[in-house]
């Protein structure tokens, strides 16, 4: 599938979503080696549920399509191959309840709250769950930039990952000079 097929199943889709354009390229870099196989794939933050039946038909049928959102009325988009549940992925509670019930994933998608809150929770609860091969994806990430999504910059989601990108790949306790 090229990123227009992608962009047109967006577009086309009945429940319209939201997605930057500069998205639907990095996608399809990122999610090709996971088409024609039965994943599990978890969105956060689905809106209004559009983006789930992208999804749905993007990866294989037998794939296993989870949401996640705060608003309970999103629990109308679930259907066969689609299931929703509500919580806060800023809740580590939530995340615990959640992998309970679905066990392993391979890939999420994070397109929910935004803030360096809910974006660091996230990746913290969610990557030992993810399956070997599997990706997190986190879309957004300019909100680190912007003070309404952010206590500090300091503590963003950004300066998170770097700190992670830093420990893994800083071999000694030796400053440049």
């Amino acid at each position: 599938m090229t990123e227009n097929e992608i962009k047109n199943l967006f577009n086309n889709s009945e429940n319209k979503s939201r997605k930057f354009e500069k998205y639907f390229s990095i996608y399809e870099e990122l999610f090709e080696k996971y088409k024609n196989k039965d994943i599990t794939f978890v969105e956060i933050g689905i809106h209004n549920g559009g983006s789930l039946d992208v999804w749905r038909k993007y990866f294989s049928k037998n794939s296993r399509i989870i949401g996640i959102d705060l608003n309970p009325e999103c629990k109308k988009f679930e259907r066969d191959g689609i299931e929703i549940f509500i919580g806060n992925q800023s809740d580590p509670k939530f995340w615990n309840t959640f992998f309970e019930k679905v066990k392993k994933i391979d890939v999420i998608l994070d397109d929910g709250g935004h803030t360096n809150l809910d974006q660091i929770v996230t990746a913290v609860s969610v990557v030992k769950k993810i399956n070997n091969g599997g990706i997190l994806v986190v879309e957004d990430t300019h909100g680190s930039y912007i003070k309404e999504y952010n206590s500090s910059k300091k503590y963003s989601f950004i300066e998170f990952s770097k700190k992670i990108i830093d420990d893994v790949n800083f071999k000694y306790n030796k400053s440049f000079k």
